[in-house]
């Protein structure tokens, strides 16, 4: 693992007006074109952001854009398609149930590739904006991440640990929020990086290497006296 900081890919810059869509676009890439620029547009300025604004800065009527986007509401929707739903990999919930490799070796591949998705400019900031908003972004992407990623995750450490899977015992809320942990602390790197302009002066990689390895060595320990099969006593942790 290389020492050097890594630098981050384009994607993961502010976009530049240069960016923005060209003024004359055929219907369905006219509204495409729209919903990007208004990544852009919320991801800067947030929520808030006047949609008379964004129409300029795209160099098109607000009424075109409401042909498009009957509401801002919608527009909002169309954001979360975006950069939520549109940037998810399935390979990530593919690399968490292969148990022919070890799961260190997963959780270190899930999570190096999803951070190049979820540290970027706009998706840390949207995140960020939309908490502070009260837009439903969080809570439907973080229910969305707790289905995908978080419970498989939680499940895949008791086969590792050698205690009861789910059907026999379902999994806790304590279990869960060991796991969230782990995003917690991956994203505070885009936090960093994006909202308090602080850049990383370490290798991500091997920063996410370090996270899992700790967050595994710290499950072996308390995790076992968290399982208690009825009927069973209870396992001692160490």
């Amino acid at each position: 693992m290389t020492s050097a900081v890594r630098q981050p890919a384009a994607q993961e810059y502010p976009p530049t007006s240069s960016q923005l869509p060209p003024r004359r676009l055929a219907g369905g890439a006219r509204e495409k074109a729209i919903a990007e620029a208004a990544v852009q547009f919320f991801a800067e300025v947030g929520f808030d952001g006047d949609t008379r604004e964004l129409a300029r800065r795209v160099g098109v009527t607000q009424s075109l854009i409401f042909k498009y986007f009957p509401s801002k509401a919608a527009l909002i929707e169309r954001v979360y398609q975006e950069v939520y739903v549109g940037r998810w990999n399935p390979y990530w919930e593919v690399i968490i149930t292969d148990r022919r490799v070890p799961l260190e070796e997963r959780l270190i591949r899930l999570y190096t590739d999803y951070a190049r998705t979820a540290l970027t400019w706009d998706w840390v900031r949207l995140f960020m904006f939309s908490g502070l908003k009260g837009e439903a972004i969080n809570q439907r992407y973080l229910q969305f991440l707790r289905s995908r990623v978080l419970e498989p995750v939680a499940t895949e450490l008791r086969a590792e640990l050698g205690l009861p899977p789910p059907q026999q015992v379902p999994l806790s809320e304590v279990e869960i929020e060991l796991v969230w942990g782990i995003n917690a602390r991956i994203f505070y790197f885009g936090q960093r990086r994006w909202i308090f302009n602080v850049p990383l002066e370490a290798d991500l990689d091997q920063l996410i290497a370090l996270t899992i390895r700790h967050f595994l060595a710290g499950a072996r320990s308390v995790l076992p006296a968290l399982i208690v099969v009825p009927g069973q006593p209870a396992r001692t942790a160490g």
